[in-house]
């Protein structure tokens, strides 16, 4: 059944509808950060420069690709960790289950207890790949056929605002919100406040995005991927001298 052919909504669900929004992309803003590669500099020659280290915390860092370069080859990981990013990530429930899998940040996220959780759901872009081939751990995706998108299109608006409809009607009636949240699905849009260092987004990079150059290649759902893309991008602009060595180098977190 495709989304032109899909059945009258019921009444609640169709008073609903007009407020559900689809989207497919993701938001990623930095927040703040003090992460400069001078930091990994400094924090490096504390190991042969004692105290007189000191004395580089605010040096330039552009003549010292090398020895950044040489820390990243030599997988020397702790330089990489004085320094701090935060970001605000909005993207649906599942990318945020997968990413909280990473215990090497913290993270705050958006409660459905306190706060009326709105009515914005993720539907893939029509550019999403949609149709898995071959056996578990040996698979690829491929596009999907027109007829396929419209019926993950209609059937993923039809849920959604059936369920959103159904979570409404609970807080109507006097629910508890941390009960009516309950009945809404993955696709559902958080968000939330992720702080990490460089060594840990690293760690999160190599494994959530797809890259040619990569020494171990990972295979990420893209959803997961579309966030590690912005937060890779924004880190480029802090911190590009360990970004490039970090690619130089097979895009593995030292």
């Amino acid at each position: 059944m495709q989304a032109d052919d899909a059945a009258p909504l019921p009444p609640t669900e169709a008073a609903e509808s007009s407020r559900v929004q689809l989207r497919s992309d993701m938001d990623v803003d930095l927040i703040r950060s003090a992460a400069r590669d001078a930091d990994v500099v400094f924090a490096a020659r504390v190991s042969t420069q004692g105290e007189a280290s000191l004395s580089t915390v605010e040096a330039d860092a552009s003549g010292s690709t090398g020895l950044i370069s040489y820390l990243m080859r030599s997988r020397h990981g702790t330089p990489f960790e004085h320094n701090s990013m935060t970001f605000h990530v909005r993207a649906p429930l599942f990318v945020f289950r997968e990413f909280q899998r990473h215990r090497i940040a913290s993270y705050n996220e958006e409660s459905g207890r306190y706060r009326e959780l709105e009515a914005v759901f993720y539907t893939p872009a029509p550019d999403r790949k949609l149709v898995q081939v071959g056996k578990a751990g040996h698979y690829t995706f491929i596009e999907g056929e027109t007829a396929q998108y419209e019926l993950v299109t209609g059937l993923v608006r039809r849920q959604s605002e059936s369920a959103y409809g159904a979570y409404r009607e609970m807080l109507d009636a006097g629910i508890a919100r941390e009960v009516a949240r309950i009945v809404l699905p993955l696709n559902l849009y958080s968000s939330m406040y992720v702080t990490l260092n460089a060594r840990s987004l690293m760690n999160f990079l190599s494994l959530r995005t797809t890259a040619p150059d990569s020494a171990y290649p990972s295979y990420p759902q893209r959803e997961i991927e579309m966030v590690a893309e912005a937060m890779e991008q924004q880190w480029t602009e802090l911190m590009p001298l360990t970004h490039a060595a970090f690619v130089k180098h097979g895009r593995v977190a030292p």
